[in-house]
């Protein structure tokens, strides 16, 4: 799973889902003059391709991926047909499911209501809580292009962190120098979305 990766174009036939392992996918939508948003995270909790089990053939979005490594690709006649059969496993994808939706919703209010250092934050925080290191693989262009906002607005939010003392950036690799500050700078929306995952994930959030 290489950084910039796009695993399904929007709208295409969907054939294969994928299970992130070590690797982040950021799940993108966008508008008619190409400025793209993110709507969520899906890392070693999660599945790319809810759609196929949930009724649909298609990606409503494009899943990119954020964070390079690896992944389990499953064809997706295979999941439909384990999540109609086996009901252990359907109820642990409907959970997940819920818990993507809730991120999505969650982000939307972030994305209009909260600073761009503070998003930044909880996506930092989004990513850690689904990596075993502390080191993130993101440029300030592919994180721009998440969020929806300028180059310009993230070099400054990331410049506050690292003279903080908070990140050190250099060169795409983020390394989170100080969670607990990062986390008393971070909005709500970070704190709705985890309270969600670990109440119908338990245990599946690798922090």
């Amino acid at each position: 799973m290489l950084i910039g990766e796009v695993l399904c174009e929007h709208d295409y036939k969907l054939n294969h889902v994928f299970f992130p392992t070590t690797s982040i996918v950021s799940l993108l939508n966008f508008t008619k003059d190409g400025k793209s948003t993110e709507i969520a995270i899906v890392g070693n909790e999660g599945v790319v391709g809810v759609s196929l089990f949930m009724g649909g053939d298609t990606m409503p979005n494009l899943p990119v991926v954020q964070i390079p490594g690896y992944a389990y690709r499953l064809k997706g006649y295979l999941l439909k047909q384990e999540f109609n059969h086996v009901m252990p496993m359907q109820h642990l994808l409907l959970r997940y499911t819920h818990a993507l939706l809730t991120q999505i919703a969650q982000t939307a209010v972030c994305n209009r209501h909260h600073s761009v250092e503070q998003q930044l934050c909880r996506l930092l925080l989004l990513c850690l809580d689904r990596l075993p290191s502390n080191e993130l693989i993101m440029t300030q262009e592919l994180i721009a292009n998440m969020l929806g906002v300028r180059r310009e607005g993230i070099t400054e939010a990331a410049g506050k962190l690292q003279r903080a003392d908070i990140v050190h950036y250099h060169r795409g690799h983020i390394t989170v120098l100080d969670r607990l500050c990062l986390e008393a700078k971070v909005c709500e929306c970070y704190k709705v979305v985890k309270k969600e995952y670990d109440r119908l994930l338990p245990d599946m959030i690798a922090t």
